[in-house]
């Protein structure tokens, strides 16, 4: 999954939001195009869990 954002903070509270949903491989940095506007964040899910079948 990847998303673009504004700011670092605003990716890693979307992150942070599918860990409560999904099992995810957590990205730990954003990345910035130079010159480009706002940021973009890449993290993996695991659709194929159950609900309540995942914990950290």
């Amino acid at each position: 999954m990847e998303a673009a954002t504004a700011d670092d903070e605003t990716a890693f509270a979307i992150q942070e939001l599918l860990a409560t949903r999904w099992a995810i491989a957590s990205a730990d940095r954003t990345a910035h195009e130079p010159g480009e506007p706002g940021v973009r964040l890449c993290c993996y899910l695991d659709l194929r869990q159950q609900p309540g079948s995942w914990t950290c």
